[in-house]
Order: structure tokens, then sequence, then C-alpha cells
């Protein structure tokens, strides 16, 4: 149950950062959904295979790289979803720290019981 609504909570960030930010594009809720879906398994499968990939670039930038491979997941997301659309790179950068940062507030008020 705490994971659909990490999924839901996670759409809904979507939906306010693609009507925030000007690069980035959500056809509607059911396309946030599943940009949600995609993005918790790529994070899952993908992005652990990126991170010990780049694990020396990584440790070289003090672990900024791990913004670069955030945005690589984005990429990959619009490549799987036809109703997302992220327009460059630093959009996605942007794109990707707001959603980590809508994330740990909207998650915060689902530890509280």
């Amino acid at each position: 149950m705490n994971t659909i609504l990490k999924l839901l909570l996670t759409a809904v960030a979507v939906v306010i950062l693609a009507k925030l930010l000007p690069g980035v594009t959500v056809d509607g809720y059911l396309s946030a959904i599943i940009v949600a879906v995609v993005l918790a398994l790529l994070r899952l499968i993908v992005k652990p295979i990126l991170v010990i990939l780049t694990l020396p670039i990584t440790i070289v930038t003090l672990g900024l790289f791990l913004l670069i491979i955030n945005a690589i997941i984005i990429f990959i997301a619009d490549s799987f979803v036809d109703g997302f659309a992220v327009s460059g790179w630093f959009i996605a950068i942007i794109f990707s720290l707001l959603l980590s940062l809508f994330q740990s507030i909207l998650y915060s008020f689902l530890d509280k019981k």
C-alpha cells in the first residue's frame, strides 16, 4: 500500500514539475503515473549498473556525476513513455533535482502515523 502511495505522489510531483519547468511536458495524469512507474523501475534496475560502471568518474567528481546518471535515467524514461518529454540535459538535471526534493517532502508525510 505504501508503494502505491509513493508512486502516486511521484506522479503528482511529475505533473507539478511539468507545469513549472518549461522543457518538461506530460500529456496527462495517466502518463504521469506511467512515468512514475518507469522511473521507479529504472532506478531499481539501471541506476545501480550505471553507478558501478561509472564509479571512477563518480569518485573523481566527488559524486557530482550522479547528477548526470539521474539525467540519463530521465532521458531513458523519456524514450519509454510517449506522453513524457524532456527538452535537454540542463532541464533533465533540474527536473531530477526538483523531483528528488519533492519526493522527500511528500514522502515525509507518509512516515507520520
